[in-house]
């Protein structure tokens, strides 16, 4: 069987009856639709290969169409195309035919568009993809999702002279013990990436730090996790473009080890609810704070 005979849409897109404000919201790692002919492929079992997937975020933000935002989530997985990485971000380690270019640290470290490796540096596949193979996966996926995303940020300048990004991402709760060893060091539950002030307006940035903090989160910003490719490419604050990356602990609201939801999942999801009602509509009502 084919990569080809298997491809479905892209993503999904959920668009409110009516739309209130410039705000888009996405989950570009939450896809969990895993071709067979990938599965067959991979040394990893079914847990392993998921370990890089943003589970479930598509599922806390599901209410942004509700509360008049458009929301835009991947149905592939990031182990399968990285939707955060540039389309010619490919790692000769695991593509025949690609040449060795300028040090890029994410090829390097085995996550360039057509990942190497998920969570813990496991390698995918044995051997390598052909480059027809890789071509085909950024055409399918990687170019449908982004010229929708493009599409609706567009959408957004016209009818509101603006765009605002938030772009919902989940980390590793092992990914931020570095950040709690040192004296005074708070472990975050959430990280806002804004490209130390590159890809959004300051005020947009304090909004969901506010939101996130009044619900009784720790909030750090860009660190460890200052975003990727989406908030680059698609923020651009002094055109009105802007995008946050927001990252939040998977152990607020799911088993990491079983990738099931866990008893705190309905309230983390209403505190999300609460943030997004805050920057879609303006409205401050304080969302739930997590157990």
């Amino acid at each position: 069987m084919t990569e080809s005979s298997e491809y479905r849409a892209a993503y999904r897109l959920e668009r409110p009856e009516t739309r209130v404000g410039s705000v888009i919201v996405a989950s570009p790692h939450s896809g969990r639709h895993y071709p067979w002919s990938f599965i067959r492929r991979t040394v990893l079992d079914e847990r392993a290969i998921r370990s890089s997937e943003d589970a479930f975020v598509d599922m806390l933000v599901a209410e942004a169409p509700a509360l008049g935002a458009p929301l835009l989530a991947a149905e592939y997985p990031r182990a399968f195309v990285d939707l955060n990485r540039s389309n010619d971000e490919l790692d000769p380690a695991v593509i025949e035919g690609v040449r060795r270019s300028a040090v890029n640290p994410r090829i390097s470290s085995g996550l360039g568009v057509i990942p190497r490796v998920v969570a813990g540096g496991r390698v995918i596949y044995r051997g390598k993809l052909s480059r027809a193979e890789a071509e085909e996966r950024i055409e399918k996926v990687w170019q449908p999702y982004h010229s929708c995303l493009e599409g609706l940020v567009r959408e957004s300048l016209e009818e509101c002279g603006e765009s605002v990004l938030l772009d919902f991402h989940s980390m590793p709760h092992e990914a931020l013990d570095a950040m709690s060893r040192g004296p005074g060091q708070v472990r975050p539950d959430v990280v806002l990436g804004d490209r130390f002030g590159a890809s959004a307006a300051v005020a947009i940035v304090d909004r969901l730090e506010a939101g996130f903090a009044a619900a009784g989160l720790v909030v750090s910003r860009n660190s460890p996790f200052a975003g990727a490719y989406i908030a680059q490419n698609y923020g651009r604050p002094s055109r009105g473009r802007h995008a946050v990356q927001i990252e939040i602990d998977r152990s607020l609201y799911m088993n990491e080890q079983l990738i099931r939801p866990n008893g705190n999942f309905q309230s983390v999801k209403k505190l999300v609810t609460g943030v997004l009602r805050q920057m879609i509509r303006g409205e401050d009502a304080l969302p739930m704070a997590a157990e």
